[in-house]
C-alpha cells in the first residue's frame, strides 16, 4: 500500500475506477453532477485503494486560490499573540482551511516578504496581528485582497475588517482602577506608539485620569517593546535606586512589561502593591500560572478565532457595510493583587 501511495497518479485511479481522468478531476474537485452515483463510488473506492492523494497545488492554480490562510504575528514567543493564533488556527481548521504562520519581528521589510510570499502560495487571505505599515501590505489592502486586522487595527489611510477589543475604553478602566484606590502619583509604560491599539490604550488611560486632575509627570512615561526585558529596562530608567520618590501605580502596556516591572521592583526591594501598584494589559494564558498576582484587561482571545473566520467569510462573499468592518470584542478587568 506504501508503494502505490508513493506512485499513485490520477490516470492510475481512473484506470482502476474504469472511468476518464476528467471524471475523476470533477469528482475529487467536487463538480459530480454529471456523473451517477456508481460511478461516485467506483472512483472514491479507488482512491481509498490507492491511498492517492490529490495535489493541492493543482487544485489551487486551476482556482487560483488555496485553503491556506496565513497569520502574520510580531513576537512567535508573546503568549498572549500564541493564544489568539492558536483561536484563531482552530476556527479555520473547522471550516476546512488550513493556516500558516508567520513571524514578523515588528520589522516592515520582514513583513512585507510575507505577504508577497503568501500571495505566491495563492493563499484565501491574510490575518494580522499587530500589523505595522509597509508596502506591500499598503497594495494588497487596496487591491481589495482579503486581509483581517487583529488587535490593532489597519494603519492609517487603509481600510480593511478589524476584530478586537476597544482599546481605549480598556485604557479608561486601568485609570479608573488607580483613581478608584486613590492613587495620583501616577505612571505609565506603553509599548510603541505606531501601534494604534497601544496608542489608544494610552490615550484613555492618560485621558481618564487628566479629567480628575491627575496629570503624569514626563519621568514617568516610559515607551518600551512589548517584551520583558524591554519592561525591565524601562522601569530600571523610571525606578532609579537614588530616586525614593516612585510613583505609585504603573499602568503596563502589556503583560510582559508588567513582568519585567515586577522584577525591577523586586530588584529595589519594593513590595507590590504595598509601594508600588502594577497593571498589566492582555491577560494571556501564563498569568494563571506564573503570575496570578497580576491585575490586567482581560481581552478575550479564545473569542478571536470564530470573529476573525467570520470576517474572512464576509469578505469573501462581497458583503459590505461600515457596521460590519469593526468586530470589537468585549474585554473585563481581571483584579488580583498587583493593585
Amino acid at each position: 500500500m506504501a508503494d502505490k501511495a508513493k506512485s499513485a497518479k490520477i490516470t492510475d485511479v481512473a484506470n482502476l475506477a474504469g472511468v476518464s481522468v476528467a471524471t475523476v478531476s470533477r469528482i475529487i474537485n467536487g463538480v459530480a453532477k454529471k456523473a451517477s452515483p456508481d460511478t461516485v463510488r467506483k472512483v472514491k473506492a479507488a482512491i481509498a485503494e490507492l491511498n492517492y492523494q490529490p495535489s493541492g497545488v493543482g487544485r489551487a492554480l486551476r482556482r487560483n486560490k488555496s485553503h491556506l490562510i496565513a497569520m502574520v504575528i510580531p513576537d512567535a514567543n508573546n503568549a498572549f499573540y500564541a493564544a489568539v493564533a492558536t483561536s484563531v488556527e482552530s476556527a479555520l481548521r473547522q471550516k476546512g482551511y488550513s493556516m500558516i504562520l508567520c513571524n514578523s519581528d515588528e520589522d516592515a521589510d520582514t513583513q512585507d516578504l510575507y505577504l508577497a510570499e503568501m500571495r505566491s502560495l495563492l493563499v484565501s487571505g491574510v490575518a494580522l496581528l499587530g500589523a505595522v505599515p509597509s508596502p506591500e501590505l499598503e497594495k494588497m489592502v487596496n487591491s481589495g485582497f482579503p486581509v483581517v486586522f487583529i488587535n490593532r487595527k489597519a494603519p492609517k489611510g487603509l481600510t480593511a475588517p478589524f476584530v478586537g477589543i476597544d482599546n481605549y475604553a480598556a485604557g479608561v478602566c486601568v485609570a479608573e482602577q488607580f483613581i478608584n484606590q486613590g492613587y495620583t502619583d501616577c505612571a505609565a509604560i506603553h509599548g510603541p506608539l505606531h501601534s494604534p491599539a497601544q496608542q489608544a490604550r494610552f490615550q484613555g488611560y492618560v485621558d481618564r485620569l487628566s479629567e480628575e486632575g491627575i496629570q503624569l509627570k514626563p519621568e514617568w512615561v516610559r515607551e518600551a517593546k512589548l517584551t520583558i526585558e524591554s519592561g525591565y529596562s524601562a522601569a530600571s530608567s523610571m525606578l532609579t535606586g537614588g530616586d525614593k520618590h516612585f510613583p505609585r501605580a504603573i499602568f503596563c502596556g502589556n503583560d510582559p512589561i508588567a513582568y519585567g516591572s515586577y522584577r525591577r521592583c523586586q530588584d529595589l526591594g519594593l513590595q507590590i502593591p504595598k509601594d508600588v501598584a502594577l497593571f498589566g494589559f492582555d491577560d494571556n494564558p501564563l498569568n494563571q500560572w506564573l503570575a496570578p498576582w497580576l491585575s490586567t484587561i482581560h481581552a478575550p482571545y479564545e473569542s478571536f478565532g470564530a470573529a476573525v473566520v467570520s470576517a474572512f467569510e464576509r469578505t469573501w462573499g462581497n458583503e459590505s457595510g461600515a457596521q460590519e468592518m469593526e468586530t470589537i470584542l468585549p474585554f473585563s478587568v481581571t483584579q488580583r493583587s498587583s493593585v
